[in-house]
């Protein structure tokens, strides 16, 4: 069969001065004689929150699929025949050892390398390569950025942060190998331009903001190659074309507001990365946008977020909780303290409910980018207030292209090491290592009862 139209490169950019702009799948990038849309690449991506869960209003009393849906889940009722709970999973890795306090820091440290990280407040940090590293390294070279790192709360790299703990620890999921963190990217106006610029990442922040001065938008510098694509793709195309665009430019204009709304505010004890905006909603909505982005441009196959850093004393005013989320942690069985928290919890759960409502509408391949994603939320801690790693709160939450039995709460036998889950989702993405921190395997029960 002759292929009856042009075929565009999956890699295509829009090129500008200064920017380079990737572009979502279209048809034009296949060709034209299959009968059936390609199948969209395979991505992973780890939301964590800190300090815990109430476990009480987490974990469901029934296993299988007519489990009921807790009142800490319920923001993601929706999307319940795409979630898989999971319950027993543990990270022996992150308790003590005979390293005495420091947990927060050992929990989100070994979240995704299931290592005992080194305890130490100066530069001689030793943890694990993370599992999100370890896809990246194979499927890394496909995409602009082998992974990208997100999050909602700055913190520092040094120094102590936790009981003699670097605040490496604390302030990073994902390590490139055991000296190498790779700290979230928290100002959405940074990751943007990481995303469609081409600014020198070295230059001052005086000669950048005169740069943003004369420069009111990425799509102005790529006007010309993105109509030109316009007028050479079919009508579906210019459908999807324009959405993407318009999706572009809304983002720019809320990154443009929140710094506008910065202005003249008093100064706070420490510099604030410039570009974050002073409502909490609109920062964390304005990160999963780009990661829905960077998705669905391929710019990348496997994110990281963090919600908020391992100890956080950040307040959810949004949640109707004035109180920092650490120290309300330690509620020795409080009730009023537990309610809060269970609010906090609700609230987090929204946001990522929010997220999956944007991967299921948005198209990719044969299917939506949930059908080809796997999202993994949870905490290196179950109860903050005790500090402990075992029955740690999982959610897998993705499509068809997971290979799972979707719908489902899965109870396994108490310490199974959550490593054995990062296996077996290496494995969906053709990475077959045989040992990723303390794992003793694959995990089992995934795809049948």
């Amino acid at each position: 069969m002759m292929i009856t139209r042009k075929h565009l490169s999956r890699r295509m950019l829009l090129r500008g001065a200064g920017a380079a702009m990737a572009l979502p799948a279209l048809e034009a990038m296949t060709p034209a004689m299959p009968a059936k849309a390609q199948a969209a690449p395979l991505r992973m991506a780890y939301v964590y929150v800190p300090n815990g869960i109430i476990m009480e209003q987490w974990t469901p009393a029934e296993a299988g699929a007519q489990f009921a849906m807790t009142r800490v889940l319920e923001p993601m009722a929706a999307h319940r025949e795409r979630m898989l709970l999971l319950t027993g999973l543990a990270h022996n890795n992150g308790r003590a050892l005979q390293d005495g306090a420091g947990d927060h820091a050992r929990a989100s440290a070994s979240f995704l390398t299931g290592v005992h990280p080194r305890k130490t407040a100066g530069a001689d940090i030793q943890n694990g390569i993370s599992v999100d590293q370890v896809a990246a390294q194979f499927v890394g070279d496909r995409t602009r950025f082998a992974s990208l790192e997100f999050g909602l709360e700055h913190g520092r790299q040094a120094g102590n942060c936790d009981s003699g703990y670097s605040c490496a620890y604390t302030n990073s999921l994902a390590w490139r190998g055991p000296a190498t963190p790779m700290p979230p990217e928290v100002n959405p106006k940074l990751m943007f331009e990481r995303l469609f610029g081409t600014a020198d990442p070295g230059e001052t922040p005086a000669v950048r903001a005169r740069r943003q001065q004369y420069r009111t938008s990425i799509l102005d510098f790529v006007r010309e190659d993105a109509s030109a694509l316009q007028a050479s793709v079919g009508a579906n195309d210019k459908r999807k074309l324009d959405e993407y665009l318009t999706g572009v430019r809304e983002i720019e204009k809320r990154i443009a507001l929140a710094a506008r709304q910065q202005e003249g505010l008093p100064k706070p004890d420490m510099d604030r990365p410039f570009g974050i905006p002073t409502d909490f909603d609109e920062h964390a909505k304005l990160m999963f946008d780009l990661m829905t982005v960077a998705m669905r441009t391929d710019s990348t196959r496997i994110l990281t977020m963090m919600v908020g850093r391992e100890g956080s004393n950040m307040t959810y005013r949004q949640a109707g909780v004035n109180e920092a989320h650490h120290q309300l942690s330690h509620h020795q069985k409080d009730a009023e303290k537990i309610e809060k928290l269970t609010k906090i919890n609700v609230y987090h759960m929204g946001l990522l409910a929010a997220w999956v409502d944007q991967l299921a509408k948005t198209p990719d391949g044969d299917g939506t980018l949930l059908d080809h994603t796997m999202v993994v939320y949870g905490s290196g801690l179950s109860d903050g207030n005790r500090h402990l790693h075992h029955d740690l709160p999982t959610l897998l939450v993705g499509g068809r292209g997971m290979k799972m039995r979707l719908g489902r709460h899965v109870v396994y036998e108490k310490e199974t090491p959550m490593t054995n889950l990062w296996l077996s989702m290496l494995d969906r993405m053709g990475v077959q290592p045989e040992l990723l921190g303390d794992s003793t395997g694959r995990l089992e029960h995934l795809t049948d009862l």
